[in-house]
């Protein structure tokens, strides 16, 4: 350590008069004689350069920290101090490079996930051997680089939460759904579901990079899917429901109350027809209506019976698209307030005229 006492008296006037870059020079030689050193250094060394950089990087300017960063990284006995302030920087090109590999304690990954930014949170995505508690924050605070770098990541370490919410996020993202479906850990019930939403494409894409222990599983789900999916595209016969609702709508027993039980039960026919009956829109139209992805000719309809949202939200969850989340109802619930009667009621005259019912 002869040569770090040469640098005190210098360490200590840089420190109390020294400018931004004698301080960055003085950084460079110090980092210098540690890298040197590293692998020979006991814990008390380690300490004192921990102490020594981070008096010198206090007021510095950002490249002369990311340099530091770049040469930290890779050290496994680098100062801890010093690497946790680096990984907290706000400025990604210092904190990316030891966020991606230096050796930071758990709490202090965890805490850096809750609270920093984007670029914080893709450059964690990527690190080695990080655990559920930093990847269920990442999954759930992340945009989608940081989601897709979380499964690409195949040292990253899931809870089925995290896999679920994975699962979710790419029904709206086929480059995703092909990540998670490539991950070997991804629990049974979750793969399954995840072929069920993917498009045709990333079906094939995923059968065709998957090894061939896999394949004859995929091969099975598939067909499991293809059979569910043609039961479900199926034509629905609403005869029977039609008759029914005449029924209760020639003896005056037909109203909001009525159809709001057909959608809480479940009786998704009943449901249909017994709308079109009271608004006077073919049968075959409110079915196209309420089978879309989009809950709006939902609110639509509703809006211009008079329905109050209890009945409107039913109706919704009732679809054959499958129940909403608590947030897209939210925010159905919303465009529901705000859209009036007579809008609404516009719009239903329109698909009245054209369908020749008006």
């Amino acid at each position: 350590m002869a040569a770090t006492d040469s640098l005190l008296p210098e360490l200590e006037a840089v420190i109390q008069h020294g400018s931004p870059q004698r301080r960055a020079e003085t950084l460079r030689r110090v980092t210098g004689l540690f890298l040197d050193g590293a692998g020979r250094f006991n814990d008390e060394h380690v300490a004192l350069f921990d102490d020594v950089i981070g008096c010198l990087i206090e007021e510095i300017e950002a490249k002369a920290l990311a340099e530091l960063a770049q040469s930290l990284a890779p050290i496994d006995n680098a100062p801890s101090g010093v690497v946790r302030r680096l990984a907290n920087d706000d400025d990604i090109a210092v904190a990316g490079p030891v966020l991606k590999r230096s050796k930071l304690a758990e709490p202090d990954l965890l805490d850096i996930a809750k609270t920093k930014s984007q670029a914080h949170l893709l450059a964690l995505s990527g690190r080695t051997g990080i655990g559920v508690a930093i990847t269920d924050v990442l999954v759930h605070r992340g945009d989608r680089e940081v989601a897709r770098g979380v499964a690409t990541n195949r040292d990253a370490r899931l809870s089925e939460s995290a896999f679920t919410a994975l699962v979710k996020r790419a029904a709206q993202d086929g480059v995703l759904a092909e990540k998670v479906g490539m991950r070997t850990d991804i629990p049974p019930r979750l793969f399954r579901e995840l072929l069920l939403q993917a498009t045709e494409v990333v079906q094939k894409r995923l059968l065709a990079q998957a090894k061939p222990k896999t394949q004859a599983e995929v091969r099975r789900v598939l067909a499991r899917v293809s059979g569910e999916v043609g039961v479900k595209a199926a034509p629905r016969n609403y005869s029977a429901a039609l008759a029914a609702v005449r029924a209760l709508h020639k003896e005056g027993k037909l109203g909001e109350s009525e159809l709001a039980e057909f959608a809480k039960t479940g009786k998704y026919e009943e449901t249909v027809a017994a709308m079109a009956m009271l608004s006077a829109v073919p049968v075959e139209v409110v079915e196209r209506l309420m089978s879309g992805e989009q809950p709006d000719p939902v609110l639509i309809l509703g809006r211009a019976a008079g329905f109050g949202w209890p009945t409107v939200s039913a109706m919704i969850s009732a679809r054959p698209v499958g129940k909403s989340a608590a947030s897209q109802l939210d925010a159905a619930r919303e465009n529901f307030e705000k859209l009036t009667a007579p809008t609404a009621q516009r719009v239903v005259r329109f698909w009245q005229v054209r369908q020749g019912t008006g």
